[in-house]
C-alpha cells in the first residue's frame, strides 16, 4: 500500500510547522500522487526551487513510494496573507 494523506500531513507538520497545509490525494486513493499547498516560516528568504527542495526533503521517506508530487503553493506567511487579502478584495475573482 502507498502513502496516506495523513502520513504526508504528519511529516510536513512535524518538520516544517506550517501555518497552512492542504494535502490532496490525487491518485484516486492508492497514495501514489499528491498535491500540496503549504505555508511555512521556513520558506522565508528562499527561492521557489529551494522551497520545493525543503518540502521534498521533509518527505524523504514518503517519496520512496510517491510517484507524483505537485507543490501547488509553497509560500511564506506574509505571501499567504497577501493572497488571502487579495481574494477578499475581489470576491468574484
Amino acid at each position: 500500500m502507498g502513502v496516506t494523506k495523513e502520513q504526508v500531513e504528519s511529516s510536513l507538520t512535524s518538520k516544517l510547522k506550517p501555518s497552512h497545509l492542504e494535502v490532496t490525494d490525487t491518485s484516486g486513493g492508492c497514495g501514489a500522487s499528491f498535491a500540496i499547498e503549504i505555508v511555512s516560516e521556513q520558506f522565508q528568504g528562499k527561492r521557489l526551487l529551494e522551497r520545493h527542495r525543503i518540502v521534498n526533503a521533509a518527505l524523504e521517506d514518503e517519496m520512496k513510494q510517491i510517484h507524483a508530487l505537485s507543490i501547488k503553493k509553497a509560500l511564506t506567511p506574509e505571501q499567504w496573507k497577501q493572497q488571502q487579502d487579495a481574494k477578499k478584495a475581489k470576491p468574484n475573482a
